[in-house]
């Protein structure tokens, strides 16, 4: 069989990554076309890591299915002592090394204490609208990993019987697990395995609808984690090469508030890709990528941020400038422990984020070609 020279080419720079090797590289980027959204590959992505619980804490298991991915695209990954994974993907100019992630934790519960009734006191983990779990089915996991399905209710459950049924707080406090379980005291419970520290997964309704809705909970983050699954998958099949040295990661612990505080430090640029906020005077949108100015960090890079939002102008992408008024990322947790790197936020926009969560594909789609352009356009 004939030696196709663009593929052995563009393989022997991928493999090497030199520098000087430069000479057919700009042919083959001119003839890369603008990356598609693929949706049932979305939806088929989606659904398994929407389903596999991965609150703060205990993310070992989505972790493993997008590792386990990834690695079916022909990468190179790394699990770090934290529960990160890390995709290093070559690049064509090594003048610098840039970083994307999305983080794979959500926000979950946790055994409190075992009540002397047979129900479970609840902590949170994370900052879910505690109100909207009202109701929600769960699941207990032992650490000997049994699980058990149950129900978050209030404290006053029914309105035949509590007449503060309608009017009780719908707080950590005031919330507990009624476990499907036969149990009427603290033993019966304990004897099930169950214990206090144990985590509480909340079903994620995962939906996506034939107008183009995806509503569940945990869009903010597992979407753009979703999205990157995409991009590599898109590049993988594509041979579409990353301008520079790429570090791509899959994030835990971020909605507890220091996902990404242990990142390589040869990071020049980093643009984390989470949920972008609609709601307000804001004018973030379901349809459109997000672009951060500040979030309650403050301000994020002006040059980079002002490059994303040029890449969105020039390929007519839908988005928004926006201001996160009450919000937090890895790009912060990174600067906080001591990244030195320029810093950037996109992500398509969320309805009720941290509660029943809503986008659109048009957004995703938008994100998607965003992420491909920083990482694989022109400068």
């Amino acid at each position: 069989m004939p030696v196709n020279r663009t593929e052995a080419a563009y393989m022997y720079i991928l493999t090497n990554a030199r520098r000087g090797l430069m000479i057919c590289l700009s042919h083959r980027k001119e003839e890369l076309s603008m990356i598609e959204f693929d949706r049932r590959q979305f939806e088929e992505y989606a659904r398994a890591v929407f389903t596999t619980d991965s609150p703060s804490g205990c993310t070992a298991d989505a972790i493993a299915l997008i590792k386990s991915y990834v690695e079916q695209l022909g990468y190179t990954t790394h699990v770090h002592n934290k529960g990160t994974l890390e995709v290093d993907v070559p690049g064509l100019d090594e003048s610098k090394t840039v970083a994307t992630s999305a983080h794979v934790d959500t926000l979950g519960m946790m055994v409190r204490s075992v009540k002397s009734g047979g129900t479970l006191a609840l902590t949170k983990v994370g900052g879910p609208i505690c109100p909207t779990l009202d109701g929600e089915y769960c699941t207990v996991l032992t650490r000997e990993g049994r699980r058990y399905s149950g129900t978050i209710l209030s404290l006053a459950p029914a309105v035949h019987v509590y007449p503060d049924a309608a009017t009780m707080t719908r707080d950590a406090d005031h919330l507990e697990v009624r476990l499907d379980e036969e149990v009427k005291s603290a033993e019966d419970v304990k004897a099930l395995g169950i214990d206090n520290g144990d985590f509480v997964f909340i079903d994620p309704k995962f939906t996506m609808t034939g107008s183009g809705f995806l509503k569940s909970r945990f869009i903010d983050d597992k979407a753009s984690a979703v999205l990157l699954l995409l991009l590599l998958r898109w590049c993988s099949e594509k041979k579409a090469a990353f301008r520079h040295p790429t570090r791509i990661y899959f994030v835990v612990y971020e909605e507890v508030g220091h996902g990404a505080s242990a990142l390589a430090r040869d990071i020049d640029e980093f643009v984390t890709v989470d949920m972008g906020c609609v709601g307000l005077d804001l004018a973030g949108s379901e349809y459109a990528v997000s672009i951060c100015a500040k979030d309650s960090g403050g301000p994020y890079d002006y040059e980079l941020t002002n490059r994303l939002i040029a890449l969105a102008k020039k390929h007519e992408l839908p988005y928004t400038v926006d201001i996160f008024p009450f919000y937090g990322s890895d790009v912060g947790a990174a600067w906080r422990a001591g990244l030195d790197c320029k810093g950037a936020l996109i992500g398509s926009g969320v309805c009720a984020s941290h509660g029943m969560e809503r986008t659109h594909v048009k957004g995703l789609e938008a994100t998607l070609k965003l992420m491909y352009l920083y990482l694989c356009g022109e400068e």
